[in-house]
């Protein structure tokens, strides 16, 4: 097997039917430096116990997954959103103290697409940025960066109505770049035609919280959410997108965060394996030295 990059991060989505314990243990006996943990996993097993055991495992945090849905309109709904980002934020100040050093504060938001009969895209976007004014003090008191994803524009109906980095950075322009950044990751940006010049703000604006790699291959699945493939085995060009962030100064881990079923029914450490191979080949060879 080859040597992990001292850069790459395995989100616990790659490894989706782990518990914390597990995903860590797959992560150490690879050799991986870094992890990303997914909140479902760390309610089951506690935020105290997920603590002590990332700690215990001496593996940098890269980031907290997930936060955000909060395009409802102002009512019961919304205000739980609101509320349960807050324990987010909370999550990730925890986990990213019990990191390793290195270890980055950074919550993924995923901010949610067009309430049920809705067709007023400007209307949820106002809302996202409303969210983020209003959770950005508490943010910024817990030393967490709130790092907006947009995604691939056939998921703006139903998980994000954010769909370009320009649309995140917009949002993320009033506030400190340590409190709201974006997240860039190829299998959501790569259509762009003016990718390139996109990140190239981001890095301006600072705005680069993490980086995050999978590729992209046709036919998609009957579930698009579950179409994300090891970098290297679909269409992407990796070469230019990581140029690209490196360019920027970007220095953080890099993390493969895989929605895929047939990937999810693999041995962990399997799928661990082939990612380090995959990212080895794919992205390393673009990577500052």
């Amino acid at each position: 097997m080859t040597a992990p990059h001292p850069r790459l991060s395995i989100n616990q989505a790659t490894i989706k039917k782990t518990t914390v314990a597990e995903a860590l243990r797959v992560a150490t006996e690879a050799g991986v430096g870094a992890i990303g943990l997914w909140r479902e996993q760390v309610q089951d097993a506690g935020l105290d116990e997920s603590a002590r055991m990332l700690a215990d495992s001496g593996l940098r945090y890269s980031t907290h997954c997930r936060g955000g849905w909060f395009t409802a309109q102002e009512g019961p709904d919304r205000r739980a959103a609101i509320d349960d980002n807050r324990r987010a934020i909370d999550e990730t100040a925890v986990l990213a103290a019990a990191g390793a050093p290195g270890s980055r504060a950074v919550l993924v938001l995923v901010v949610g697409g067009l309430p049920t009969g809705s067709r007023d895209l400007v209307g949820a976007r106002q809302r996202v940025a409303d969210a983020v004014a209003e959770l950005a003090p508490h943010a910024a008191q817990a030393g967490v960066t709130l790092a907006l994803e947009p995604l691939h524009p056939m998921y703006a109906s139903d998980r994000s109505v954010l769909s370009t980095l320009d649309q995140a950075l917009d949002i993320a322009a009033p506030f400190d770049p340590t409190v709201v950044g974006v997240t860039v990751d190829t299998f959501h940006l790569w259509w762009d035609p003016d990718v390139t010049a996109k990140i190239e703000r981001a890095g301006r604006e600072g705005r680069i919280a993490t980086y995050q790699v999978c590729d992209w291959k046709t036919p998609l699945e009957a579930d698009n959410l579950l179409s994300r493939h090891y970098p290297g085995d679909g269409v992407i060009d990796f070469e230019a997108m990581t140029r690209a962030v490196e360019a920027t100064g970007y220095d953080g881990d890099i993390e493969v965060e895989l929605l895929n079923q047939a990937i999810w029914d693999t041995a962990p450490a399997l799928a661990v394996t082939r990612t380090i191979d995959a990212f080895d080949r794919a992205v390393a060879p673009f990577l500052a030295k």
